[in-house]
């Protein structure tokens, strides 16, 4: 089994080799690790992954190679996991639609939620007020209601105010290579060459002009051609951005290797007082939003990529976000990085057709003054016009 592993690490492109097979079965010899299936995950990780960029590929062979032995951990909180699976998806006619109403406001709904989870004593199926799946209730999963709170199981609709379930979003893989170099052109117009650093280029033209002014060989050096531009790169992950992932994969890498000044955080629908860099220990492991632009000066350009479609409530309440209670709105923060870095646009992932339909995506085009710009060949070629012309 183990050699198959290695077969299946090398064919994902993992630089796997036979030392790192040794080792890891002298590893296992000493028994350095328990004998438990997610110490010996972390023993192979740490034996075969030397780019912290090759996890996900090391992490989806190893999922086929030994069937998913490492279990994944235990949604928590206090909501009986049984009541997360959901049993049916209903379908409503426009009519039936119309005719379900909203709780108010978000405090109300966060209000009558907790006063349910209070009353109700068992599970619940159908209907239009426990909590449960499918029916039309504002709270639960697998039913319709157009201003509710979706609790664990996927929404075909994709409409809730408030999420509650554990989710694992993926880090981009910068080592993706685009099928057409189409987008780093695209990219190119954005960057700004500037002499410097130690001189690595011969000039034979300075050269030549030397030697014979001076009657002996002078050798003239050019400095290195840098990329002058800085970039900070923020990045929507998870949820409504996984049919993206690839899209945003390729534009990731051809960022990474455009613009040697690159920073990149990534967020969920809105950024907040906390980002981050890894998807996997995001809730451990945040960057402060204030460090970020202490740490950073205005000379950065500011790219957000997402499609920015959320609830109005997690732009304009302290409260809104679907993952954390947020003291401060999402509109906020927004306000506060687009002052401090006023070359910014944003890359929406979505059809431009289709932004007047989102009320979030209004609002955040406001805040941006206009300067979102769809994720094409087009649109990155207009918004890289932009940033340019702003210093």
């Amino acid at each position: 089994m183990f050699l198959s592993f290695l077969d299946a690490l090398r064919s994902a492109g993992i630089p796997a080799g036979l030392k790192e097979h040794l080792v890891l079965l002298e590893a296992l010899d000493r028994e350095v690790t328990e004998r438990t299936p997610e110490a010996f995950y972390y023993l192979a990780r740490a034996t075969y992954v030397k780019d912290e960029g090759l996890i996900d590929q090391f992490d989806r062979v190893f999922a086929q190679v030994f069937r998913g032995v490492v279990g994944e951990a235990a949604l928590g909180g206090d909501i009986p996991d049984a009541w997360l699976r959901a049993v049916m998806e209903k379908y409503l006619s426009p009519e039936e639609m119309a005719k379900i109403q909203g709780l108010g406001d978000l405090d109300t709904i966060l209000s009558t939620l907790k006063q349910r989870l209070a009353e109700q004593e068992g599970r619940h199926e159908g209907g239009n007020k426990w909590i449960g799946t499918g029916g039309t209730s504002p709270f639960g999963n697998g039913g319709y209601n157009s201003e509710g709170v979706r609790i664990g199981g996927e929404s075909r609709h994709k409409r809730a105010v408030k999420v509650w379930e554990s989710r694992e979003f993926r880090n981009l893989d910068s080592s993706r290579e685009l099928g057409t170099r189409n987008i780093k052109v695209a990219l190119r117009r954005l960057r700004r060459f500037a002499r410097e650093g130690a001189a690595d280029e011969l000039d034979i033209d300075g050269t030549i002009a030397g030697t014979a002014r001076q009657g002996w060989l002078d050798v003239r050096m050019r400095p290195e051609r840098h990329n002058a531009v800085k970039l900070l790169l923020f990045l929507d992950i998870g949820g409504s951005m996984d049919p993206h992932i690839r899209l945003c994969e390729e534009l990731f890498s051809a960022a990474t290797a455009e613009f040697k000044h690159l920073e990149f955080f990534y967020f969920h629908n809105c950024v907040y007082e906390g980002v981050w860099k890894d998807n996997r220990r995001r809730s451990t492991e945040r960057t402060p939003t204030w460090d970020v632009l202490h740490k950073f000066g205005p000379d950065y350009k500011l790219i957000f990529v997402g499609d920015a479609s959320m609830s109005p409530y997690e732009l304009t309440h302290a409260g809104g976000s679907v993952e954390h209670m947020n003291d401060e709105a999402g509109a906020v923060w927004l306000k506060r990085l687009l002052d401090t870095y006023p070359a910014a646009a944003w890359l929406n992932v979505l059809p431009q057709a289709h932004w007047n339909y989102t009320q979030s995506v209004q609002i955040v085009r406001q805040l941006m003054g206009e300067r979102m710009y769809p994720l094409t060949l087009d649109g990155l070629d207009e918004a890289m016009r932009e940033l340019s012309r702003k210093r």
